[in-house]
């Protein structure tokens, strides 16, 4: 039956007209009071939820726990749903507790109006977080997990980054051991566009060692001895806590011996006594001692110690220009190297001796106000000088070794201490030499005879060309002025040529203009030829030769015999004999033209 039948029966049997029926109650099922209540109780919970902002944190009371969730009355007409998870911090939730909570969803597929804890707590934490900031205020939190580079900390629900290095004042290498507890912070950074907080331990500590080190400091006085833990080694010394205040002992004050690296000292963790020998004005850089604390070696050094005396010690640090040596604890001697060996070539210490090394050695200085005493080994031997007029005669003949060269000589050492000068120019009669090096080489052995000796200065001049006849000597008869020779033109100059005898000790120099032939032509390199001797000179080694004045010898003595018989005037005979004599002589521009060429020859060796 339709709906339109039913109501007209209804009319039929109330006896109304249709204007005066309730369709609304039809409608509804209910009369008109109690479509009235079941409007406000639909506005009341309309309203109710719209009042219920996402963002808003309200109270509730957990009503009721199941395996999974947490019902929570917000004092609305509909109670909210949490997931347990939520609440792992806290595994002693129950009912009637009161949580923070927060609107996740109006409704969820079942209808259920969904809250989290959560947010609730992560959104009152960062509000608190931030006030802590502002404030400095100390705050409780725990230590979750060890991350990289540091810790991760629950500070009232949010994940703060904890650094290895605001973990303590001290280093620390272990961090695992902070997992699990529950410890003091302040936060010092936040991040609000991240969302991240930054937190430190070692801030609490710094501030609380700050009043401590103020107490400290303001009580400091040079020379007072304290107690203090060694807190680090370096290279160049040792911090010191003094409690709370750090304060460095340099490696040169930890003791009076020579100390290599202050952890043969000490060790990190050792309670030691130092000294106070200063500080800046405000105190921040304190300088210690320990060294200080005990008197010092050079006065318990013995009175009876005099120059002269022979000392032993160890070799405690080596340089180019000598030897530290340790003759009593905190007690050190310089050798200097030319005290090593009578020698007079400095060389390295460390070609006499090495650190570790035991020496004995006299006492050369002692200064007992500058604290400074200086030794010698070489005077452990005898002196090599002492009788060497009687070891090294003038004239004698010995066997030395090349030690080094200079620009006008070489120096040979005939025995430890002793050496002398070859001068460049008593190396060789003969060889044109510019430097030593180009006669001998360093290590060379080189006999030599002693040509001067000064006991005073102790020089000792050497030769070496001496222990031969000087080829010289003959060459002076040999190549007299007038001989003629057979010689050949090696090089020729503008100036001349030089001319090679067949004694290869021996080059000549004719001048340009008597390198000139019978024909008119001249003599070119390589050729052959014969010259006349017109000049020697055996200091000097210079020869000075004409082949042109050969074959005008010939024309004049043919000259002076056509004269001979056309008159025997014998003052006539002789000036021709004078001009022909000078026509041959050198001339002193043929003297410095041959100087000169011998020096560019000499220059293209």
């Amino acid at each position: 039956m339709s709906k339109e039948t039913n109501s007209a029966e209804v009319l039929l049997n109330q006896n109304v007209t249709p204007e005066q029926f309730d369709w609304d109650s039809f409608e509804s099922g209910l009369n008109a009071e109690d479509r009235s209540e079941k409007k406000e109780l639909e506005e009341i919970y309309n309203g109710s939820l719209n009042n219920l902002a996402d963002n808003d944190v309200i109270i509730g009371t957990v009503v009721r726990l199941t395996d999974k969730e947490a019902i929570v009355d917000i004092n609305f007409k509909s109670e909210g749903v949490i997931s347990l998870n939520e609440f792992r911090y806290n595994q002693g939730l129950k009912v009637g507790d009161e949580v923070e909570v927060m609107v996740d969803r109006r409704e969820d597929k079942t209808g259920q109006l969904q809250l989290s804890h959560r947010k609730a707590r992560t959104l009152k934490a960062w509000d608190r977080v931030n006030e802590l900031h502002e404030t400095g205020e100390i705050v409780n939190g725990f230590v979750k997990s060890r991350t990289k580079g540091g810790m991760i900390v629950d500070v009232h629900g949010i994940e703060a980054f904890l650094p290895g290095s605001q973990i303590d004042v001290k280093p620390i290498k272990d961090y695992d051991q902070f997992v699990g507890k529950t410890m003091e912070f302040k936060v010092v950074k936040i991040n609000p566009e991240f969302k991240n907080v930054v937190v430190s331990h070692k801030a609490l500590i710094e501030a609380d060692l700050e009043g401590q080190k103020r107490e400290i400091i303001g009580q400091l006085e040079k020379g007072q001895v304290l107690e203090g833990t060694v807190k680090n080694i370096t290279s160049y010394g040792v911090f010191v806590d003094l409690g709370g205040v750090d304060g460095l002992i340099h490696i040169t004050d930890l003791s009076w011996s020579r100390v290599n690296h202050p952890s043969e000292i000490l060790e990190d963790g050792q309670t030691v006594k130092v000294v106070i020998l200063d500080f800046d004005d405000e105190k921040t850089r304190i300088q210690l001692g320990m060294k200080q604390l005990e008197p010092h070696p050079w006065d318990a050094l013995s009175a009876d110690l005099k120059v002269g005396d022979k000392v032993k010690g160890k070799v405690v640090v080596l340089a180019d220009y000598g030897a530290f040596v340790e003759i009593a604890p905190g007690v050190e001697g310089l050798i200097h190297v030319s005290e090593m060996s009578w020698s007079t070539h400095l060389r390295s210490a460390g070609d006499f001796v090495k650190v570790g090394d035991e020496v004995e050695a006299e006492v050369l200085t002692l200064d007992r106000e500058d604290r400074k005493i200086s030794l010698g080994i070489k005077q452990l031997n005898k002196d090599p000088w002492e009788n060497i007029e009687a070891k090294y005669p003038v004239g004698s003949t010995h066997v030395g070794t090349v030690r080094n060269f200079t620009n006008f000589g070489v120096f040979v050492e005939l025995e430890e201490g002793i050496d002398g000068l070859i001068y460049i120019s008593d190396l060789s009669w003969t060889k044109k030499i510019k430097h030593p090096s180009e006669f001998c080489a360093v290590g060379d052995q080189l006999n030599v005879i002693v040509l001067e000796l000064d006991t005073q200065a102790r020089r000792l001049s050497l030769g070496h060309k001496q222990l031969t006849e000087n080829p010289w000597d003959k060459f002076e008869t040999k190549y007299a002025e007038g001989t003629v020779h057979a010689g050949k033109a090696t090089e020729v100059h503008d100036k001349g040529a030089s001319v090679q005898f067949e004694d290869v000790e021996v080059e000549a120099f004719c001048p340009s203009r008597l390198l000139e032939k019978e024909d008119g032509s001249k003599i070119k390199k390589g050729e052959e030829a014969q010259f006349k001797v017109i000049e020697f000179n055996k200091e000097f080694k210079r020869v000075v030769v004409s082949h042109t004045g050969i074959f005008k010898d010939e024309e004049k003595k043919n000259a002076r015999e056509a004269s001979n018989n056309r008159s025997n005037n014998n003052s006539n005979n002789n000036s021709a004999s004078t001009s022909s004599n000078n026509e041959e002589k050198s001339t002193l521009g043929d003297i410095d033209v041959l100087a000169e060429l011998k020096r560019k020859m000499d220059e293209e060796k």
